[in-house]
């Protein structure tokens, strides 16, 4: 009998060998991580030169027709990517200056926590982006300090009747929406979690691990396609429909809704270990590749009538690829391992190459991004949210592969 377990273990240990090599073997011919962020901190250091050196605005995006980044105040709710781009550039270079820029513009966002600055369900972005990234690569106390408030504040949206985060609460006023929430809430949740074990309340936890119940069971259709956002009634808490903001009709298939839904559940199950929640991402997480066109890359959204002339969303593609590799490192099935690792690095591959970097062109990232197409803007522009998840998939594609 011992002699029939020790073949079998090494069997499997023979399989995932192979497993490991064919994926490593096809990484080294695809994508020089080493090179790309070498990129991408030559872009920064423009875009900090673009800037300068005196300003408390951070960049937001480019038009497809400017070389110059339209910037925004702290109270935006994508100010916390900037100082979370400079902290991963500081993570791989470690260089002393990008580390005391990336401090610069963090601190900023202090000012999110003063009491007439009500906020909403982006506190999450804002203060896990540039706070908590620079508490796990500095460990100043300070910056913890500063996320926990945070978390303070992104709790207090949170309705126990519903069991969910309320995104915009404006729009009860000005949709008739009693509580809404958006898919995009789904990466906040991540605040909470790190605040429950970081000296937060422990109540948090109970809090994101509820929101991502209610948002399974109610967000998704039968496809395990997203809708953008979902109505709930206060009085019971009962979920009344699902509609969209960003997508192209309430039905539709918005490209980067369930690109939030995919890095969102991955994150959950990491943080609750529930397989529950596993199995989860990993049925979102298929009915997304299975859409995507050849160069892995979406379509703003997968129903868009006009396919394939629509806009493309780089943004969308970043976020999913730095979702699957964290999917793929927590998958204890080895073929699913190295299905969402494949995935994930031709995804990679698409936005590194020629036809998505910015290069001379502009100081960011990535071309080809779009924010909201119904609105009518920042489509097929340079978004920092898109560099954002971009540079942090590079940062966990080199760990990966150098493993």
């Amino acid at each position: 009998m011992k002699r029939k377990t020790i073949i079998a273990t090494g069997c499997i240990i023979a399989f995932l060998g192979i497993v490991s090599c064919s994926v490593h073997t096809e990484t080294c011919q695809e994508i020089d991580a080493n090179k790309m962020l070498k990129y991408c901190d030559t872009q920064i250091r423009q875009t900090l030169s673009q800037l300068g050196n005196d300003s408390c605005l951070l960049p937001r995006s480019i038009p497809n027709d400017s070389q110059k980044w339209g910037t925004i105040n702290a109270y935006d709710w994508t100010s916390g990517f900037w100082p979370g781009i400079l902290w991963y550039d500081y993570q791989n270079t470690g260089d002393e200056f990008i580390k005391s820029q990336a401090s610069r513009y963090t601190e900023y966002l202090t000012v999110l926590l003063q009491p007439e600055h009500q906020g909403d369900h982006d506190l999450g972005f804002q203060f896990l982006c540039s706070f908590v990234n620079g508490y796990r690569l500095t460990g100043n106390d300070a910056y913890k300090k500063i996320a926990l408030a945070g978390a303070d504040k992104l709790a207090r949206f949170y309705h126990p009747k519903v069991g969910t985060i309320c995104s915009w609460a404006h729009m009860r006023e000005k949709m008739g929406w009693p509580h809404n929430t958006i898919m995009d809430n789904m990466m906040n949740l991540e605040l909470l979690f790190w605040a429950a074990k970081n000296g937060g309340n422990k109540a948090y936890y109970d809090m994101a691990e509820s929101h991502a119940r209610v948002t399974m069971e109610h967000q998704f259709r039968k496809d395990y396609t997203s809708y953008h956002v979902a109505i709930y009634d206060t009085v019971n808490g009962n979920f009344i429909k699902g509609v969209t903001n960003q997508g192209c009709s309430d039905e539709s298939f918005w490209a980067r809704g369930q690109a939030w839904a995919i890095y969102g559940y991955t994150m959950v199950y990491r943080e609750t270990g529930d397989k529950t929640f596993l199995d989860f991402a990993e049925k979102i997480t298929d009915v997304y590749l299975e859409r995507l066109p050849a160069d892995y890359i979406p379509y703003w959204d997968f129903d868009a009538p006009g396919i394939p002339h629509e806009p493309k969303d780089a943004s969308a593609a970043a976020i999913v690829a730095s979702g699957l590799l964290e999917l793929s490192q927590l998958e204890n099935d080895p073929q699913k391992s190295k299905t969402y690792f494949m995935a994930a690095e031709k995804m990679l591959a698409s936005l590194s190459s020629e036809s998505y970097k910015s290069g001379d062109n502009k100081p960011a990232f990535l071309l080809h991004s779009t924010g909201n197409y119904p609105a009518g803007y920042e489509i097929d522009a340079a978004i920092n949210y898109a560099d954002y998840y971009y540079i942090e998939a590079l940062t966990r594609y080199k760990k990966i592969t150098s493993n």
